[in-house]
C-alpha cells in the first residue's frame, strides 16, 4: 500500500502551441495538507483538471493509491477518492441546502422517483460528518460565502472524499470564517482525508500547510516542507523576481488637504465620521465585516446619499448625489468585485481601459475613434504591465491580476483628485498585488490622494502612512502606521465585536 493518495508524475498538457503543464509532477502524501502554488497562469487549474479527469493530460501518469491510470475520467477520480472544490463551489443557489447535499446521490442511484424523505437523511448526514448546524430548506442563495463553502464540503464527504483539492478555498471569507475553515481542515486531517490547498497567500500557506509544490509557467520550480520555507523565498520562487517590501513613508505633513469629511452619517451605515486626507497620501481604512468601511467608501463615491454632513475636495464643499457627480470632482472607484462591479467582462480590453474617455473621443455623431481607444489601451499595458496578446481580446479573458489593472488603468486614464481602492488586491496573485503596491506609491509621490479598503492588514500597515480603524458604524482610532504592528491593529478593529 502507498504512502501517498496522488502521484502525478511528468504532466504535460498543451492547449495549441501553448505548454499549460510541461511535465510536472505533483505527490501528496495520505493525511497531509498540501499547498501548491504560483501565479495565475502557472498551471494549477490545468493540473486540478488533469486529477480529476476533466482534462485528458498529453504525457505523464497519475497514481491514486499506488494504482496507476492511463485514462482518467471524472467519474473514476470520484470513485476513486477525489473530489475538487472549485471556486464557485458548483452549488445551485436557487435550490435549498438538503437539495444541493442530496440531489446528485439520487440522480446516480438510478432511481426514477425522488424520495424527498430519503433526501432528507442524506442531507443530514452529510451535515453530521461535519457537525453542521445549517436550516436544510433554506435556499443556498441566502447563506453567507462560508457557509456555502461548508455545503459544499459536506457534498464532498458523502462521496467517501480521500483527497479533497481546495481551489482558492479563502477567497471572499471573513477572517472568522477563515479561521472556521482551517479548523475544518485540520479535523478532515486528523481523519486521515489529504488536503491539496491551492493558494498564493503566503501568511495561510505557512499556518495550513506541510508541504508546498509551487509551479511557475508550466513548471515545478520548488517543493519541500514548509517549515523550510520563508516569505522571501516563497515570493521568489512564485515570481522569479526578488520583490522587497518596505513600508510607506509619507514626508509632506505641509500639503494641503485634498478630501476632507465632517460628520458624514447614512443610515444603517456609519455615523458622525470625520476626517482629512492630503495631497499625496496613502490613507488606509480597515475594520471587520459591517464596521461601514464599504458604506463609506461607497457614499463617497455617490452610491449612497448621506442624510448629514459635507464632504469637501480642495477646500470647497460639494454635492455627491450620484457616481456622475463623484466623477466630476475628480473621485475615482476600484470596487471589490471587479468582475460584477467594474468591466465589462464581454467587451474588449481596450473598450474596458477606455471606458470613462467615450465621451471625449466621439465626434459629433457618437462615433468613437477606435484608433485612440487603441493607442490608450497600449500605453496602459505598457505602464501598469499588463499582460496580453490583443487589446480586442475580451477583458474576461485575462487573469485576475490583469483584471485589476484594467479597473486601475480606467481610473488612472482620467483626472483625479482621489482614488478609492476597496480590496485592492483581492483575488490577485503576489506578482501583481506587488505590481499594484508599486503603481500605488508612485501615484501618491505624483500627487494623487489614496484610500484604501481592506482587511488585508499586511496591506494596509505596508502600503498606508496612516490607517483608520471602523468599528460598528463609528470612526474608532486613527494611527499613523510607523511604529504599528499587525497584532495591535488586530485587536482594535475586533473590540466590541466578532467578525461576521
Amino acid at each position: 500500500m502507498s504512502d501517498y493518495i496522488l502521484k502525478a508524475t511528468g504532466i504535460k498538457k498543451y492547449f495549441g502551441g501553448v505548454k499549460a503543464l510541461d511535465g510536472v509532477n505533483l505527490s501528496i502524501r495520505k493525511g497531509e495538507v498540501h499547498c501548491l502554488a504560483g501565479e495565475n497562469g502557472c498551471g494549477k487549474s490545468t493540473i486540478i483538471n488533469v486529477i480529476s479527469g476533466f482534462y485528458t493530460p498529453d504525457g505523464g501518469s497519475l497514481e491514486i493509491d499506488g494504482e496507476v491510470f492511463d485514462h482518467m475520467t471524472p467519474q473514476t477520480a470520484i470513485n476513486s477518492g477525489i473530489q475538487v472544490i472549485y471556486q464557485d463551489l458548483s452549488l445551485f443557489p436557487n435550490l435549498t441546502v438538503q437539495e444541493n447535499l442530496a440531489l446528485n446521490m439520487e440522480v446516480a442511484s438510478g432511481r426514477s422517483i425522488v424520495n424527498k424523505s430519503r433526501m432528507r437523511q442524506t442531507a443530514q448526514a452529510a451535515l453530521a460528518k461535519i457537525n453542521l448546524d445549517v436550516d436544510l430548506d433554506e435556499l443556498v442563495e441566502n447563506l453567507t460565502f462560508g457557509m456555502r463553502q461548508m455545503i459544499a464540503i459536506s457534498r464532498a464527504l458523502l462521496n467517501d472524499a480521500r483527497l479533497i483539492i481546495m481551489d482558492e478555498p479563502t477567497t471572499g471569507l471573513t477572517k472568522k470564517e477563515v479561521d472556521t475553515l482551517f479548523r475544518l481542515i485540520r479535523d478532515l486531517q486528523s481523519r486521515g482525508i489529504a488536503i491539496l490547498f491551492v493558494s498564493h497567500k503566503l501568511d495561510e500557506v505557512f499556518e495550513i500547510a506541510e508541504r508546498y509544490t509551487i509551479f511557475r509557467s508550466g513548471k515545478n520550480v520548488a517543493e519541500g516542507s514548509t517549515r523550510e520555507l520563508d516569505q522571501d523565498k516563497f515570493t521568489y520562487y512564485m515570481t522569479g523576481r526578488e520583490i522587497v517590501s518596505k513600508r510607506f513613508s509619507y514626508q509632506d505633513e505641509a500639503a494641503p488637504a485634498v478630501l476632507e469629511v465632517n460628520h458624514l452619517s447614512l443610515d444603517h451605515g456609519f455615523r458622525d465620521v470625520s476626517f482629512s486626507l492630503k495631497k499625496g497620501e496613502i490613507v488606509g481604512i480597515t475594520g471587520l465585516l459591517g464596521s461601514g468601511r464599504t458604506e463609506l467608501a461607497e457614499a463617497l463615491f455617490g452610491y449612497h446619499h448621506p442624510q448629514s454632513g459635507e464632504i469637501k475636495i480642495n477646500g470647497k464643499k460639494i454635492e455627491i448625489n450620484s457616481i456622475s457627480d463623484a466623477i466630476e470632482n475628480g473621485i475615482g472607484y476600484l470596487p471589490p468585485d471587479r468582475v460584477t462591479e467594474g468591466l465589462f467582462l464581454s467587451q474588449s480590453i481596450a473598450d474596458n481601459i477606455s471606458a470613462k474617455k467615450w465621451d471625449e473621443y466621439a465626434n459629433v455623431f457618437g462615433a468613437v475613434d477606435q484608433k485612440k481607444i487603441e493607442e490608450m489601451a497600449h500605453y496602459w499595458e505598457k505602464e501598469l504591465s499588463i499582460a496580453l496578446h490583443d487589446v480586442e481580446a475580451p477583458v474576461g479573458t485575462l487573469s485576475g491580476g490583469n483584471q485589476q489593472k484594467c479597473v486601475l488603468a480606467k481610473w488612472l486614464a482620467i483626472d483625479l483628485n482621489v482614488l478609492i481602492l476597496n480590496g485592492p488586491t483581492v483575488g490577485v496573485d503576489i506578482g501583481a498585488k506587488f505590481d499594484i503596491y508599486e503603481r500605488v506609491r508612485k501615484l501618491a509621490g505624483e500627487g494623487l490622494t489614496v484610500l484604501i479598503i481592506s482587511d488585508d492588514l499586511p496591506e494596509v500597515l505596508t502600503n498606508c502612512n496612516r490607517v483608520m480603524v471602523m468599528r460598528q458604524g463609528r470612526l474608532a482610532a486613527t494611527l499613523s502606521t510607523q511604529d504599528l504592528d499587525e497584532s495591535t491593529l488586530a485587536d482594535l478593529a475586533h473590540q466590541g465585536g466578532d467578525a461576521a
